[in-house]
């Protein structure tokens, strides 16, 4: 196995998205006086996921463009019936606490530097590249990747294999010569195994199980198992515990 390029996934994979999104949420709802209705911060920051998490999954199968899942995000979290420029301001409001609180994982950084001169990089977000390249500027790593590819441009999506296939393309590498680094089974494990890359599955916290067996993705709990599992010749030192 000769890998000659890892493609990444953006959020919960280098950046803390999950985190990030829990703080700004919670940051917003207490500026806009809205946590009086929730029994506790918790109930509203579980709300907020579930909301979010069902418009997302809109937006993946190409019912809502990425801009509707945002406006119909907070229309359905707040009951009301928005025009789009109240649903745009009160988004955009959120987005000033979400973004105070960006900040990447910490095994990433290193694995980046690691990896630098072994292989080559790119990104592939079902996300849109406003969001996803501004996020990236802005955590000073934008230049360490040659390509950035995300589904609202690119009209597919992850899992399908053809999103796959068009980072490969962009690299000009075969799927074989690709490793796909993302955080969620299927999405990212196994639809990159489908499509032929070889699949790398961060799964920091164990929350999930998987049965996959020869060929399907290679499950690891910290980016630091990476350059071992890649072969890499680097000083990173970290032993593979990949399962």
């Amino acid at each position: 196995m000769s890998i000659r390029a890892v493609v990444w996934d953006v959020d919960d994979t280098l950046f803390d998205y999950t985190a990030a999104d829990r703080a700004g949420m919670r940051g917003h709802l207490l500026a806009e006086g809205l946590l009086d209705g929730y029994d506790s911060v918790e109930e509203a920051l579980v709300r907020w996921r579930r909301v979010t998490d069902a418009q997302w999954a809109r937006f993946s199968t190409g019912e809502a463009t990425f801009q509707g899942q945002r406006r119909d995000r907070v229309r359905v979290f707040l009951g009301a019936e928005l025009t789009d420029a109240e649903a745009d301001e009160w988004f955009e409001r959120y987005i000033g606490h979400y973004e105070a609180a960006w900040a990447f994982f910490p095994d990433v950084l290193p694995v980046l530097d690691a990896l630098a001169a072994s292989h080559r990089h790119a990104v592939l977000s079902n996300s849109s590249l406003t969001v996803q390249d501004r996020k990236l500027r802005v955590l000073g790593v934008h230049d360490r990747f040659e390509t950035i590819l995300c589904a609202a441009e690119l009209g597919v999506s992850k899992p399908e294999a053809g999103a796959f296939h068009a980072a490969c393309a962009a690299l000009d590498l075969a799927p074989h010569q690709v490793a796909y680094v993302g955080d969620h089974p299927e999405i990212d494990g196994r639809g990159a195994a489908d499509a032929g890359l070889l699949s790398v599955w961060i799964d920091r916290d164990g929350a999930y199980t998987s049965d996959d067996g020869p060929g399907g993705p290679r499950r690891i709990a910290s980016l630091a198992e990476l350059p071992a599992l890649l072969g890499a010749d680097t000083r990173f030192g970290a032993p593979s515990t990949f399962r």
